[in-house]
């Protein structure tokens, strides 16, 4: 071999030559569209030049934390005792994630993209550590006296916070916070559409078990969009949809989708609600389950086609029946892992979505999905 001094010049991967002409014919074999999770503006272009088709997942709550400007202001908004105090710190997110939007919408021009709003736990923006450190870091950042901090902490204390106020709640219990996200995404729509862009936003209310939780988010989404069109003297087309990720959503899917305009899978949740297990304490027994033949597979890699499959083929179907015109796809892990893709597009799903660098290997096993079912329904004819 040889050594070299310094760096060498690089360049990004491409699909190109060989590779080109055989995803070239992948594409024409496969059904479903590839779309991708995608949280900048880079991610949603090293997505667009591995082949996706739009964003099926953009996670605002990662936008958070790009600056410790953001975070500030998201600490201020935690800290807030009321809508009004809560309002001074969205107003400063506010410009952050249109900015943030305008971005990937001109990323994506003429694509798709799906953007959830707040999901996780507010406790996940506060600092690590120990209580006094936090509550000692957060006085000193904020300039608020140490006993508010603690007394604020304590207050949004929860014993399983996966399971408390976050999702749609956060958005029904504290609507300024929805109303903020709404606002940033259909002005940065506006504003690319002005610049001479082709955005498409879709709004995904999170963690939606009842149809009401669904009704009160896409009615204050709408009402803000009216508020802006009316302000700017321009509109934008858009749609409100849900992420099904608790099983009761998806028993419920035919009632969900008469107010839903699309349905994502969040099988990442999805799976932990249906089996019970806790994604981050599975380590202490899967290994043992899978050694054993109590599980095929881990269910977070690889899809449950018997339990949580059946409740995305039932959500489907019953989706469907009261809404023909339901879009439906799934953004967890499995959107990107192959046999999880051949199921899914037996059940009749749109699209997959995956992080960007998996984005060719859906698009093979989407295409892959269908020579297998044509091999079925030529072995079923034979016999």
């Amino acid at each position: 071999g040889k050594t070299r001094g310094g760096g060498e010049p690089l360049s990004p991967p491409t699909i190109s030559g060989d590779l080109g002409t055989f995803m070239g014919w992948v594409d024409e074999r496969r059904k479903l569209k590839v779309f991708t999770n995608a949280d900048t503006p880079e991610d949603a272009a090293e997505a667009r030049r591995n082949g996706a088709e739009g964003i099926g997942l953009v996670r605002t709550e990662h936008m958070f934390f790009a600056s410790d400007e953001r975070l500030k202001a998201v600490r201020q908004m935690i800290m807030a005792d009321d809508p009004t105090a809560r309002k001074v710190a969205l107003d400063k997110l506010l410009p952050f994630q249109r900015a943030d939007f305008e971005g990937i919408f001109s990323a994506m021009d003429g694509c798709h993209v799906t953007i959830r709003l707040l999901a996780p736990p507010l406790h996940e923006f506060l600092p690590n550590g120990e209580m006094h450190d936090v509550c000692q870091m957060m006085a000193d950042e904020l300039g608020i006296e140490y006993a508010q901090v603690l007394d604020k902490i304590h207050s949004l204390s929860e014993v399983n916070p996966m399971l408390g106020l976050r999702g749609c709640r956060l958005g029904i219990v504290h609507p300024e916070i929805s109303e903020m996200q709404a606002r940033a995404i259909i002005e940065a729509a506006l504003n690319v559409k002005k610049a001479g862009g082709n955005p498409k936003p879709d709004i995904m209310v999170p963690l939606v078990g009842t149809v009401k939780e669904l009704e009160h988010q896409s009615n204050l989404v709408r009402r803000v969009a009216k508020q802006v069109f009316e302000e700017r003297g321009a509109s934008i087309e858009f749609r409100v949809g849900t992420m099904i990720e608790i099983p009761r959503a998806a028993l419920m899917a035919g009632e969900i989708a008469k107010v839903a305009e699309f349905f994502s899978f969040g099988t990442n949740d999805l799976t932990q609600m249906t089996f019970g297990y806790s994604r981050d304490d599975v380590g202490t027994f899967l290994p043992t389950y899978t050694s054993e033949g109590i599980l095929p597979a881990d269910p977070f890699q690889v899809l449950d086609r018997d339990g949580v499959g059946q409740l995305i083929k039932m959500a489907v179907e019953n989706g469907r029946k009261t809404n023909p015109d339901l879009t439906c796809g799934i953004c967890g892990e499995h959107g990107g892992e192959p046999s999880s893709i051949e199921f899914v597009a037996g059940v009749g799903l749109d699209y997959v979505s995956c992080s960007p660098f998996r984005v060719p290997i859906a698009r093979l096993a989407a295409a892959q999905a269908v020579v297998t079912a044509e091999k079925g329904i030529k072995a079923a004819h034979a016999q």
